[in-house]
């Protein structure tokens, strides 16, 4: 029994670092998608990310700095209904987010001159990223805090109530700048938020270790 209790700090600890290593590595999936594919077109990449764009739009704020702005503002709702280590995590997540995608706009462009595939690989990269953020009790975000609520106290699939709270952002955000806006940020939440649906629930067999390692979820 002592044995046992000797070795629990330093599986916690194992356990601490593994989770934000994979908080971080969803929140740099979700920087990539945004500052290299989505944010360039003018295609919000959740809710949070529409009014991204609308202070872009009308203020001239830079992507990153509004991206955490919004998400930080949803804190004090995870704080509230998720507890103060989901919280954490999650400031943790939209902070990394933020300076990802003031990275890579900086130092990467899309290599493709269409934006269909801008919006697919995006859409892919996106879903990734908060798919790894959401197994890990972590909000991606902005409507996500919403979304992993809903999660917690209704039992409905976070990728689910994404697509439509989304939505209603998205035609408020086409209305104001232009209407394909719309079409294409309701594709890309209809991919990312299917990948996020499929890769929620997935189970990784204990004995494949590395894949589990990976991917984080029991």
């Amino acid at each position: 029994m002592k044995r046992r209790d000797r070795r629990q700090p330093a599986k916690n600890i194992r356990s601490f670092f593994r989770k934000y290593f994979l908080v971080a590595t969803g929140a740099v999936l979700q920087g990539f998608a945004m500052g290299v594919f989505l944010f360039p077109n003018y295609i919000p990449s959740g809710g949070a990310g529409g009014f991204t764009v609308l202070l872009n739009y009308w203020f001239g704020i830079p992507f990153s700095l509004a991206l955490w702005i919004m998400n930080a503002s949803m804190l004090l709702f995870a704080f509230h209904f998720l507890g103060s280590r989901s919280t954490i995590g999650t400031l943790f997540g939209i902070t990394v987010t933020s300076i990802s995608v003031n990275l890579f706009e900086a130092s990467l462009n899309s290599p493709f001159s269409h934006i269909a595939l801008d919006l697919l690989f995006g859409s892919i990269f996106l879903g990734l990223g908060i798919a790894v953020l959401l197994r890990q009790g972590v909000s991606n975000g902005g409507i996500g805090v919403i979304a992993l609520i809903i999660a917690k106290y209704k039992n409905i699939n976070p990728g689910k109530s994404l697509f439509w709270i989304n939505g209603v952002i998205f035609v408020i955000t086409a209305y104001v700048i232009v209407w394909e806006i719309v079409i294409q940020a309701l594709i890309c939440q209809w991919a990312s938020t299917t990948i996020v649906r499929w890769l929620y629930n997935v189970r990784v067999p204990r004995k494949r270790v590395l894949i589990d390692l990976i991917w984080g979820r029991d």
